[in-house]
């Protein structure tokens, strides 16, 4: 009965964003977690809702992710409702110009604490969610 709790508890947290990459590298060097940097059209890009709806929504990316990582999202909307703050904007410009020079979309990169590439997934993942939250967590494990 606890571990039927302990999953529905799990299965029911939601998903954290971190806003800022340099408290996201803060968190994962004090937790010793990698950051997970998502680049999204959250409005406009088809690709980046199916990876947004079918991957990090999924309940076994959140559970996993909840455990493992610091997720950064630098998303880049076109409708002038969804844009943030100017705060925001510039440090998803400055993550893009790092990281994302060529305006990829979406993109996702898995890194360490200092925010250095471990690995690239660049569009939505080819295999299931189940695949691609096993592969980031053997990697998240393999750096413990």
């Amino acid at each position: 009965m606890k571990l039927i709790t302990l999953f529905l508890l799990l299965a029911l947290l939601p998903i954290n964003w971190e806003p800022d990459f340099n408290n996201a590298k803060k968190t994962a060097k004090e937790k010793n977690e990698l950051i997970l940097l998502n680049f999204s059209g959250s409005d406009w890009c088809g690709p980046c809702i199916v990876l947004r709806r079918d991957y990090f929504e999924s309940e076994v990316f959140t559970a996993m992710a909840n455990e493992n990582l610091v997720l950064v999202n630098a998303d880049f909307p076109r409708k002038k409702k969804n844009i943030g703050t100017a705060q925001q904007v510039k440090r998803n410009e400055d993550l893009a110009e790092i990281y994302n020079k060529e305006g990829s979309f979406p993109l996702t990169l898995l890194l360490d604490s200092d925010g250095k590439v471990i690995k690239t997934w660049h569009g939505k993942p080819e295999s299931s969610p189940e695949q691609w939250t096993a592969e980031i967590k053997a990697i998240c494990e393999s750096r413990k």
